[in-house]
């Protein structure tokens, strides 16, 4: 059952072959004989899950199933989740019990969906290589069986791994600069990122508020659309939240091609790109080509500040976000503290690891009186320049293609000490969450016997479009289908 999708592990229980008790109690099995070696869940909540198998099979006799009742799956870390301790990969809220859902956990709870528990992380969502995590690292699934262990990516590194793993069928992750699509990459899954504001983040534990937005980490683009449909939807409690109809996103998954246009942005493939990658992602279009796609070159002027403007707006953002966690109410609190400020200042260098530490700095210091001007205010009007890029260029083509990442999968270790190399690894998939347009990423070759991902970007709201292009393409080739030795 473990190799089956989810629009397979549907149909399985539609028929009557499993039922959703018997397929929870397989992947609980699977999953605490397999996890020791990839470190993908931090918490894997057994009792809770059996509650919901059996609910779930309930809601089936009761024939009020939908296509997500009895199927296994996992959050990232950084959802709340009632009852269940979350996280966000950080020893500031190691022991933190939210008595409270996530809007998200509340959708898959309401289609009786079986959540196995909760996936390792960067802490905080801060990280591409779920390295951070207060829990210790993720390794990747590719490669793990050599001498030397991967990265799988981040920060939705645990629910990479644990897809790529077969750990779970389907996974939550989140995207703040990349988080959903550079794992997914590097892990070869397919990692859907919505449009900034189809999915609610009230409940998901916030980093950078502009730019946070959750999605869905499947193998296939089938499994990524029935997730898109749970997730997707308008939410009062998020004032960010756009109340917008949400299509059925199957519904187009089988419309051909033909006379798509395909615009490759001459940007992304400059000298950060290897040559070996920049072949395999070429070679994933020609595939587009074959099925009735035409390609032009376009340019996105402005990309090449992304990097620059992301690590002002980002950082500044958590600093605020991030100023909760003092000891007071709720996380982590140090031992006997002198005084108030002694607390504070305790609690928050003891709780919050180097990664975040950093981030906070860079993003006080931008905010601060003198040069709120210089950097903050000047890195908005670089990112409305940006956005503005993608507006043109959606003028001329229906989606643009890229690489995701730079290159595949490295060594666990080789980037900590030089944290602009490992912020690099992000360069093709910030200048989307600046702009707030949907992208994801699809299996499109392998690199050294390491994944590849295939960048596939779209304008505002066409989860539809991107999800019908990644899903034709799977019809014709088999790298989704891979599975790490």
């Amino acid at each position: 059952m473990h190799n089956k999708s989810v629009a397979e592990l549907s149909r399985e229980l539609e028929s009557g072959k499993i039922s959703s008790v018997e397929l929870a109690q397989q992947f609980l099995d699977r999953l605490k004989l397999e996890d020791g070696k990839y470190n993908s869940f931090i918490t894997i909540s057994e009792e809770q899950a059996m509650v919901e198998a059996k609910a779930a099979d309930d809601m089936r006799a009761a024939g009020k199933a939908t296509a997500w009742t009895g199927i296994p799956f996992a959050h990232k870390d950084i959802f709340c989740t009632n009852g269940v301790r979350t996280t966000c990969g950080s020893k500031m809220l190691e022991n933190f019990v939210p008595p409270y859902d996530a809007t998200v956990t509340e959708k898959f709870k309401q289609a009786g969906a079986v959540c196995l528990g909760k996936t390792n992380m960067d802490e905080f969502a801060m990280g591409s290589s779920t390295e951070s995590s207060y829990f210790g690292a993720t390794t990747n699934p590719w490669g793990a069986s050599s001498a030397v262990n991967r990265v799988p990516g981040g920060s939705s590194g645990g629910s990479a791994a644990a897809v790529a793993a077969r750990l779970v069928p389907a996974a939550t992750g989140t995207d703040t600069g990349g988080s959903i699509r550079q794992p997914a990459a590097l892990c070869g899954i397919t990692g859907l990122k919505p449009t900034y504001g189809r999915v609610s983040r009230y409940g998901m534990i916030a980093f950078a508020s502009s730019l946070d937005q959750g999605g869905a980490m499947t193998r296939t683009a089938e499994d990524a659309a029935l997730m898109l449909n749970v997730m997707a939807g308008f939410d009062p409690k998020d004032s960010t939240c756009i109340d917008r109809e949400v299509p059925d996103y199957t519904a187009t998954l089988n419309e051909p091609l033909k006379g798509l246009k395909i615009g490759l942005p001459k940007e992304y493939f400059s000298e950060q790109l290897s040559p070996a990658m920049e072949q395999q992602v070429r070679s994933a279009v020609r595939e587009y080509e074959k099925l009735g796609a035409t390609v032009k070159e376009v340019s996105l002027p402005n990309a090449k500040l992304a990097i620059a403007a992301y690590y002002v707006i980002a950082p500044a953002e958590a600093s605020a976000n991030l100023s909760r966690f003092d000891g007071v109410r709720y996380g982590y609190r140090c031992e006997d503290p002198k005084d108030l400020m002694d607390m504070y200042t305790r609690t928050r260098a003891e709780g919050f690891g180097n990664e975040v530490k950093r981030r906070i700095l860079v993003g006080s210091y931008a905010l601060s009186a003198g040069y709120f001007d210089a950097y903050y205010l000047k890195a908005q009007k670089v990112r409305r320049l940006i956005q503005q890029d993608f507006i043109t260029a959606f003028k001329e083509v229906d989606v643009l293609m890229s690489p995701v990442s730079p290159s595949p999968a490295f060594v666990q270790g080789e980037k900590n000490t030089d944290p602009v190399s490992m912020y690099l690894e992000d360069v093709f998939t910030i200048a989307i969450n600046l702009a707030g347009i949907p992208a994801m990423s699809v299996p499109a070759g392998f690199v050294d016997g390491l994944p590849v991902g295939l960048q596939i970007i779209g304008d505002y709201f066409s989860e539809a479009r991107l999800l019908n292009a990644a899903h034709q393409f799977q019809q014709v080739t088999d790298w989704h289908q891979r599975e790490p030795q």
